[in-house]
């Protein structure tokens, strides 16, 4: 059968299908009565069974439809069902897996634990396969808590905890945690189920703690996003934005890391630009707030201070979002992502011995563009009240760059060092604990004898083993 879009309404309306499975209608043969209603249409035309159903109900003389809301939450719920039950009998045959969490808060502002579960599909040609268990609303985000929900939700399933072989989280402390984290309380329930970092979380979350490790680095990102606050609140601050800027602002979000570096690009690359656009912002604007706001965000943007921090930001995100896209890769080895993170880390410590003194060369350019001094206001420093006659006054910190330097730059790198330096000792045990599986190939019998057996000493508990 061939359609055209003249006879659109009486076949498969191709154009409506953004609708949901129920619409704002529950009415037959009306434009929003959602994706299940239309199936139902179109069913009828080939079919004389439901034809003649809908010919009933629409009569008047059957009351009766089965085409009504409570019919479609038990359509679905049927469905749901019957693919869980699916995944779990999958899950069984494999008999082996790791668990994927992951919390993030919804629009209700409720804290949902996302469950994957993961397994190595044994039928035919090996294959790993992901399945979504789905969302279970976290009442408390502890690790005791979360743990807890999920050794519940493995029961209910009746999947054996006893077999999971791996856990994987992202790098929060209740999560993480060696001591009450969740993967340390399910470590001591079940020693085999193995804690790997994860990937994607484990570089970014370098740059968070770096962010909350420094007032001038929680500082900087509160001007990004009062940045793009001030644009994005009107369309008309928005085309100025545009008319001035090639790339335009990004908001900080917490849960897209990528973010991060996207709201540092323009500033970094355009500072000029937006600050000829807060300029004509404030000239036009008849909102003495908004005037007020646009002049101090113009200072701020051309300040030498906000120039270096730029830079550093920049210099630190664009590693760390290289080494990001690396570990996301789909055929990533192990072996290969230890590597990885090490020549990170290699680079951040590298970083850190002639990076502040490149950021002011930098800087200084950013600035000559904008047409403003390079050079940092001196701040008053304050000082303490001795409380011992034997302590010795500290030496203030006269030099405002020599200061920024110490209590910015250093403190910042040194917790991204640091913190990557973690995160890649987890994964380096990880390596070590599956090296044999990695090299046997090229192994020595001595030498593949002893990778062997530290495995299956990782992987024996007690009288059992995997």
């Amino acid at each position: 059968m061939v359609l055209s879009w003249k006879n659109t309404e009486n076949a498969l309306p191709f154009y409506k299908r953004n609708a949901p499975l129920r619409g704002s209608t529950d009415t037959l043969y009306q434009p929003n009565n959602g994706n299940f209603l239309k199936e139902v249409e179109l069913v009828a035309q080939f079919d004389p069974v439901p034809k003649e159903h809908i010919a009933k109900v629409q009569g008047g003389a059957s009351h009766t439809s089965y085409l009504g809301n409570i019919i479609q939450n038990e359509l679905i719920d049927c469905i749901s069902e019957r693919v869980v039950e699916c995944m779990v009998t999958e899950i069984r045959q494999s008999k082996y897996f790791s668990i994927i969490l992951d919390c993030t808060p919804d629009l209700s502002h409720k804290e949902q634990l996302s469950v994957i579960i993961r397994i190595v599909a044994a039928e035919g040609t090996a294959q790993i396969k992901e399945y979504f268990m789905g969302f279970l609303e976290a009442e408390q985000t502890t690790g005791e808590g979360l743990s807890t929900l999920i050794l519940k939700k493995l029961k209910e399933l009746n999947i054996p905890f006893e077999d999971c072989r791996g856990q994987s989280y992202d790098n929060g402390a209740n999560m993480k945690g060696k001591n009450k984290g969740v993967q340390a309380r399910l470590l001591q329930l079940n020693p085999r189920a193995l804690f790997v970092p994860c990937g994607a979380h484990t570089v970014n979350l370098v740059v968070c703690d770096a962010a909350k490790s420094s007032s001038d680095a929680t500082g900087y990102f509160g001007y990004l996003q009062k940045l793009f606050n001030l644009f994005s609140a009107s369309t008309q601050r928005w085309s100025t934005l545009k008319k001035h800027v090639d790339i335009t602002l990004k908001s900080w979000a917490d849960t897209r890391w990528e973010s991060r570096i996207n709201s540092v690009e323009v500033v970094r690359f355009q500072a000029a630009k937006v600050r000829d656009a807060l300029l004509e912002v404030r000239a036009s604007t008849a909102d003495p707030a908004i005037k007020i706001e646009a002049q101090a965000l113009a200072e701020e943007v051309g300040s030498y201070r906000f120039s270096i921090c730029t830079v550093v930001w920049y210099d630190i995100l664009r590693k760390v979002q290289t080494v990001n896209k690396l570990l996301q890769s789909q055929c990533m080895h192990l072996d290969v992502a230890v590597d990885i993170l090490k020549k990170a880390e290699t680079s951040l410590v590298s970083y850190r011995d002639t990076g502040f003194v490149d950021a002011q060369t930098s800087a200084k350019e950013v600035c000559e563009e904008m047409n403003v001094e390079a050079a940092l206001k001196q701040k008053r420093l304050r000082t303490t009240k001795r409380q011992f006659s034997y302590e010795a006054s500290d030496e203030s910190i006269t030099d405002a760059l020599k200061k920024m330097d110490y209590s910015f730059f250093n403190v910042v790198v040194d917790v991204a060092i640091e913190s990557l330096r973690e995160r890649t000792g987890m994964m380096s045990d990880v390596a070590k604990k599956f090296s044999v599986l990695i090299s046997f190939p090229d192994l020595p019998a001595s030498e593949l004898e002893k990778q062997a057996k530290y495995l299956c000493n990782t992987l024996t508990s007690g009288d059992q083993a995997a």
